[in-house]
């Protein structure tokens, strides 16, 4: 499959869509639907992507930055053929197989793209049309084949059919892989005498078929594939049959997934064996969910590793770090730049951000650590929180190996709190603390007896004389 190119169209605005955002720029399962169908026609042996520009031109290139396509403008836009003449200067001395989709077609297996491509080849056709078999065709152009050779006779819309045509069931799916060369040539003999005044790629094969040349037809192997995406209905629909194949995936890989109905994964996260996913979890971007570790339910991870063996209950981890063996949670927010490692915890309602826990620490609840270092074997009392930041900047924190945060304790930045140090309840450290000493700031305590008597005393209703 070397050598084929893909063309993507990507220039129309989805006016029913209902929105400002250009249509192939709302995310689905995590990122814009244009992601995912660059990343299937890769897949299925693209070696070089062309994405057709037009609405949001210069959003949708920024969109796609980093994803190596090259981009070209249709500036009207007047119709599919006339979307795909635009990449005829870039391809002037192509003479490969060309791969031609949507870009609001999110669905398509990057096999069924790859068979597409496979079987052009090999029958030396001019062109090829992927087609799917429907319960219901409605909406759709009708298929009509060669009843001798099986090929494409003709493409029918549903408005031109006739009864028998109508009740055809094979549909044009709108993607295609051409020879090049044929392509161009025959787009230029295509005219727009249609109401819309726009040039339509299936006109394309109509011309090459009465030049004699053969086109061929493969269908898809599961009829769901060809769903494209022109509404927001549709939009949850491709995502929950894309969300339902990932989750499947994982699970044929090893991972257990109690209740894949309620459990979201994105298609750049990596899980490994005998992990286990507990009911209405999010895992997002680019995580990755190490061996029998268990998350949920009610967790949230985003770009974030997770150690073997650790837990994520109930608990938000974004931009972080878990090491093996870790617990997070019930109720824990682990911000950017935290790092738990191996054997620690951060428990409930704790929130840790840009911080290193170390080996076997625990934080154990009621807490915030910002900007801090902490050793290994750290105990850290409930309501600690560190005061890292000033109003003008934010200062560190260093809690060395062994030490012991007494229950409220405010750390004011910077400071270091030594190996084997405690600090009292309640204090407030506002300077470093040596290494196994105690630390202690608190008012003294006063007791005055019978105190509460004499406030209710006073507190009594008073009689009218």
């Amino acid at each position: 499959m070397s050598g084929a190119v893909a063309v993507i169209l990507a220039a129309g605005k989805g006016t029913r869509m209902r929105s400002k955002r250009a249509k192939v720029l709302h995310p689905i399962c995590g990122r814009p639907m244009l992601h995912t169908v660059v990343e299937t026609v890769r897949r299925a042996g693209a070696e070089r992507i062309i994405v057709v520009v037009g609405h949001q031109a210069e959003e949708v290139k920024a969109a796609c930055a980093g994803l190596d396509v090259e981009f070209v403008l249709q500036p009207q836009q007047l119709g599919t053929g006339h979307a795909v003449a635009q990449a005829e200067p870039l391809l002037a001395h192509y003479r490969g197989p060309l791969l031609v989709t949507c870009g609001d077609a999110p669905l398509f297996r990057p096999q069924t793209m790859a068979d597409l491509i496979e079987c052009h080849r090999k029958s030396g056709a001019a062109a090829t049309v992927l087609s799917a078999l429907l319960e219901d065709p409605t909406g759709y152009g009708r298929i009509v084949r060669h009843a001798a050779t099986g090929r494409l006779l003709r493409v029918v819309e549903e408005k031109d059919a006739t009864e028998a045509e109508a009740a055809i069931r094979e549909i044009n799916s709108g993607t295609y892989c051409f020879d090049a060369p044929s392509l161009f040539a025959a787009l230029r003999e295509v005219q727009p005498v249609n109401a819309q005044g726009e040039y339509y790629l299936t006109d394309v094969l109509g011309v090459l078929v009465q030049a004699g040349r053969p086109v061929e037809v493969v269908v898809a192997p599961e009829p769901r594939e060809v769903l494209g995406v022109n509404s927001r209905v549709e939009l949850a629909q491709a995502e929950a049959i894309l969300r339902r194949r990932i989750v499947q995936e994982w699970m044929l890989a090893g991972v257990t997934v109690v209740d894949p109905d309620t459990v979201y994964i994105d298609p750049q996260a990596v899980l490994k064996e005998d992990a286990v996913i507990l009911p209405f979890t999010f895992i997002r971007g680019r995580s990755v969910i190490g061996e029998d570790a268990r998350i949920g339910p009610h967790a949230e991870v985003e770009d974030s590793e997770i150690g073997a063996g650790a837990v994520v209950e109930r608990a938000v981890v974004r931009g972080s770090r878990v090491g093996p063996g870790c617990t997070v949670g019930p109720f824990a927010y682990l911000r950017p730049g935290t790092v738990l490692e191996a054997q620690s915890k951060a428990g409930t309602f704790v929130e840790i951000k840009k911080s290193v826990v170390g080996p076997g620490s625990k934080v154990p609840h009621l807490t915030y650590l910002g900007d801090a270092t902490v050793g290994k074997d750290v105990n850290i009392g409930a309501g600690t929180i560190t005061c890292n930041y000033d109003g003008f900047g934010k200062h560190p924190t260093i809690i060395e190996d062994g030490a012991f945060i007494g229950s409220n304790t405010n750390l004011v930045a910077p400071v270091r709190i030594g190996a084997g140090a405690y600090t009292g309840a309640g204090s407030t450290i506002t300077r470093d603390v040596p290494p196994g000493a105690l630390a202690l700031e608190r008012a003294e305590q006063r007791v005055i007896e019978g105190w509460a008597a004499r406030k209710r005393e006073k507190s009594k209703p008073q009689e009218a004389p």
